[in-house]
């Protein structure tokens, strides 16, 4: 009975977890180019009373083992990289990846950082830069009094500025891309940052093979479902409830064994 009280606690802890994750999955549901996560869990080590194939005291096997499982843990939380609606915008600066890639980002600190959120911003010197003011790699500068921007799948921005009948190609947005996504650690700011698991970055020319392509005027939305969460929280939440029904119970049974008097 103590055992059980340790399981259905690790029962409970798992679907606290689980609860953090679909909250912020919730949280973030307008998040621009916000990708959803996923707590998945593993059972942990059992206690093996009986092995499987043990002979008996007539000479026969036992088909199966008596084993008895110590309850679950947290062995990760998958990131989904589905793609996000996307949301007409008309702003010219606004970019959408339809299809693999990420936007390279320059921090202040000087290491570099990637996201799916285009929503771009030109800052007092003229340069492209994300909501928070980070740069974008490669640079681009936008120049003064320009009247028209076009951003072309393949990245090149043509810009016309007064007293020029041709608009000029001022550089091409370039997208990186990963041979494991999901293993991108998420820095916030819709951030993600390389790793290990998510393997060397790769850089290409949007619209290429391995690389989506750009839409100016869309922004991607989030990629999280309400209702699919909501049900998840529901599922979530009777677990929670039928783990703490077990602890009470495993209580109730200890009680009865110490209230045991001889006769």
């Amino acid at each position: 009975m103590l055992r059980s009280l340790w399981t259905a606690a690790t029962g409970m802890a798992a679907q606290q977890y689980n609860i953090d994750t679909i909250s912020n999955n919730l949280a973030n549901v307008n998040t621009t180019a916000f990708k959803k996560s996923r707590a998945e869990f593993q059972d942990l080590l059992y206690q093996t009373i009986r092995p499987a194939g043990m002979t008996n005291s007539m000479g026969t096997q036992f088909p199966t083992p008596i084993e008895i499982g110590h309850g679950t843990k947290l062995s990760a939380t998958q990131k989904s990289f589905i793609q996000g609606n996307l949301v007409q915008t008309d702003n010219p600066l606004d970019l959408s990846v339809q299809g693999a890639g990420f936007f390279a980002i320059q921090n202040p600190n000087g290491d570099v950082a990637y996201t799916r959120d285009g929503s771009f911003k030109v800052d007092g010197t003229g340069n492209l830069v994300t909501s928070s003011g980070y740069s974008l790699i490669p640079a681009i500068t936008i120049p003064q009094n320009t009247s028209a921007v076009v951003i072309r799948e393949n990245g090149d921005i043509m810009v016309t500025v007064p007293n020029q009948t041709d608009a000029q190609n001022v550089g091409s947005i370039r997208l990186t891309n990963f041979i494991n996504p999901a293993g991108l650690e998420s820095l916030g700011g819709n951030l993600y940052k390389e790793t290990e698991a998510s393997g060397e970055a790769v850089d290409g020319t949007p619209g290429t093979a391995g690389f989506g392509a750009l839409t100016q005027g869309q922004l991607e939305a989030s990629n999280v479902s309400v209702v699919e969460e909501m049900v998840n929280m529901i599922t979530s939440q009777r677990a929670y409830e039928i783990n703490a029904k077990a602890i009470t119970t495993s209580d109730q049974m200890l009680t009865t064994a110490n209230n045991l008097k001889s006769t």
